[in-house]
């Protein structure tokens, strides 16, 4: 199968070219070339995977994510429909939900994004789908977040604060954060390759930990001794000062992607502590 893959030199695409050896990957990087001077000759499928994700610490620019996200996302699939190509796979995220809730996400579950880069991918979303017909399949996966060798951002910041510091003041939370192991979130692609199945489908591992549990399994992984505690007050000024951080280490974020693994008979090849020991040894931790 010869598949164009963009957003190739990331975290997830590198993982992609590494793994799907048996297709042909044209890795692509839109910050370098433009769609018009791409060649779909023969091309089967499009991964498209680049993306402006959403920045902690930096403000959104709703312009910026409309032309990265959208736009460009939708002069992607145009061009490609019109050249031929027959299946369309976009990597969108839990974010087109909205926010920490209480609520399970499910794929029918509805969409109120609450900031800029989830608004800017639903938009996406419901764009593709019209372009959807018998000769063009649309795959839209959600992801939370995904991890393994060679992540960043939050998790890499976690990873690198139980390394630091034995003593942590996150015991007893009892929040469910839905993450994807990249190996499990590969497997679905690849399955999706294979059966070409248009719909929304849930990327996530089988279980979804509490920010105590995951410090317990990188610990675990890590060989490393780590007391977890509680601290007063410290909920309520992480809350005041931080409410990012207070956000994702104490609320909740849970996907049910039972529908995804019942319709593709999809069984996840990794358990969240196979994942997270070999993301840590893929970073010879």
């Amino acid at each position: 199968m010869k598949i164009l893959l963009t957003g190739a030199s990331g975290f997830i695409g590198k993982h992609i070219q590494k793994e799907f050896t048996k297709h042909h990957i044209i890795p692509i990087s839109l910050q370098k070339v433009s769609i018009e001077t791409l060649s779909f000759a023969q091309v089967d499928t499009i991964i498209h995977l680049s993306a402006l994700v959403h920045q902690m610490t930096m403000p959104d620019d709703a312009n910026a994510y409309e032309k990265i996200n959208v736009t460009q996302t939708l002069e992607l699939a145009k061009s490609a429909k019109a050249s031929g190509v027959k299946h369309f796979i976009f990597m969108s995220t839990i974010k087109v939900y909205g926010e920490e809730s209480d609520l399970i996400y499910t794929e029918n579950s509805p969409c109120s994004p609450q900031d800029d880069y989830g608004k800017s991918k639903r938009k996406a979303e419901l764009q593709l789908q019209t372009l959807q017909d018998h000769n063009f399949i649309v795959s839209i996966i959600r992801t939370p977040i995904v991890y393994g060798e060679g992540v960043k951002a939050n998790m890499k910041n976690l990873i690198d604060l139980i390394k630091a510091i034995p003593v942590l003041p996150f015991a007893k939370i009892h929040n469910s954060r839905s993450m994807v192991y990249v190996g499990n979130l590969t497997h679905l692609i690849d399955v999706l390759l294979e059966q070409k199945q248009s719909g929304v489908y849930l990327a996530g591992d089988d279980v979804s930990p509490s920010t105590s549990q995951l410090i317990h399994y990188i610990a675990q992984a890590l060989d490393k001794k780590v007391y977890l505690i509680r601290i007063p007050g410290f909920e309520f000024l992480l809350k005041t000062f931080k409410p990012s951080y207070y956000q994702r280490l104490f609320e909740s974020l849970i996907m049910d992607n039972s529908e995804t693994k019942r319709q593709l008979n999809l069984t996840n090849p990794y358990r969240v502590e196979d994942g997270i020991r070999l993301m840590l040894e893929g970073m010879h931790l």
